[in-house]
């Protein structure tokens, strides 16, 4: 009787951990079904709703709203949204198929949120939307990389129609008369003031003069800051930087741009109407130097890339300087003040998308991007976002 006994508490153990190690591998088929999916994130970021765009539904899984920054690139052969005899704008910096680049793929991705699709980029209905308005993207040659995309995606869509364009020391203006709407690139490196002084290039961390009385008039504002941040010798755009009363030969650049972050959301607080002027911060556009970010060590440049990264995060994850752009604009974004453009992730994906070596100017471009291109996307999303706020 005793063995007997004994021989069925051996039994429900060899039961228990039968099922235990069941368990174990079924939630491990679990997890490696989920690894090819990007998990859900808590998010400061655009959620985009069921009808946030012209007659476009946006197809949701199981929540009534999704950060469309969250994704993937997927392929689709019905990409470019534009070629070079539809946008004869293009200029040499991003021309990339007429300076020679020899693969096209790149040019057949189309970003897929996780959670929901993204309405398409509908130029007609962009233009009928803001006829009468001034939209104006305010940064360095980022910027001018987002401009002209979007002038390029809205002639595309209005082949005929009737544009003037215009120039001046600090603005280009594209106006497509038949809607009155203007699309203008504002040239400002660190959006804060730069002034010529006995000393030199003083830079301004609390002063935003130059340019902001022209900046608050628009109805919708696209800024953008950080490349030349970090430019040292020749290349740095000041000799002098000026906080408070105190000026110094140099600071930590990493405070000097938190700095200058916060004195534009002051600025935005309180000399923008934002019933009236949608304002936006075009996040950190990331560049491609470095394999070891994206798992190919002993990789200097984005050359021979051909194809961006499968999944929805970067190796190398997101760089330090966005941590600065959230918390400094945490108040704006929570107020609706401002809408943050949260493209970092997505465009690090995108290691192939950028210039190289073909560009107008024959050097090593892993900064900008090639047109068609990413900046296409941007435009995308920023349309997505400017059609729930102009319903």
């Amino acid at each position: 009787m005793g063995r007997l006994h004994e021989r069925s508490t051996w039994f429900c153990v060899f039961l228990i951990v039968l099922l235990m190690i069941t368990s174990y591998e079924s939630n491990g088929e679990s997890l490696k079904e989920n690894s090819n999916t990007c998990s859900r994130r808590i998010s400061s970021s655009f959620m985009i709703r069921e009808s946030s765009a012209a007659g476009n539904s946006t197809r949701r899984s199981s929540s009534s709203s999704c950060d469309i920054f969250q994704g993937r690139w997927v392929f689709d052969n019905s990409y470019p949204l534009y070629n070079l005899t539809t946008c004869p704008f293009i200029r040499r910096e991003f021309n990339c198929i007429k300076y020679g680049r020899p693969d096209s793929l790149y040019l057949k991705y189309r970003w897929q949120p996780s959670y929901c699709t993204l309405p398409g980029f509908d130029g007609k209905d962009f233009l009928t939307r803001f006829k009468g308005k001034k939209i104006m993207f305010v940064g360095d040659s980022l910027s001018l990389n987002f401009w002209q995309s979007l002038v390029c995606l809205l002639h595309s869509a209005v082949p005929r129609a009737n544009i003037v364009q215009k120039t001046t020391n600090t603005t280009n203006i594209y106006t497509f008369q038949d809607y009155g709407v203007s699309v203008i690139l504002y040239h400002s490196l660190l959006l804060v003031d730069t002034e010529s002084e006995k000393i030199g290039r003083v830079l301004k961390l609390d002063s935003i003069k130059n340019g902001g009385d022209v900046w608050k008039n628009m109805d919708v504002l696209i800024f953008n800051t950080w490349l030349w941040w970090g430019r040292r010798g020749a290349k740095q755009p000041w000799d002098y930087v000026q906080h408070g009363s105190k000026i110094s030969k140099d600071m930590d650049r990493m405070l000097a741009f938190r700095l200058a972050l916060t004195t534009w959301a002051k600025w935005v607080t309180t000399d923008v109407n934002s019933t009236k002027t949608k304002v936006f911060f075009q996040g950190i556009s990331p560049s491609h130097y470095n394999g070891h970010d994206w798992n190919q060590p002993g990789i200097k440049s984005c050359s021979n890339q051909t194809e961006p990264l499968s999944g929805c995060s970067y190796p190398a994850g997101l760089p330090s300087v966005t941590t600065i752009v959230k918390d400094v604009l945490s108040n704006v974004l929570s107020k609706n003040i401002v809408h943050l453009l949260d493209i970092t992730t997505l465009s690090q994906l995108r290691k192939d998308a950028h210039p190289s070596a073909f560009n107008g100017f024959k050097s090593m471009d892993c900064t900008h991007w090639c047109l068609p291109g990413l900046p296409d996307t941007w435009n995308q999303l920023l349309y997505a976002q400017l059609s729930s706020l102009f319903p």
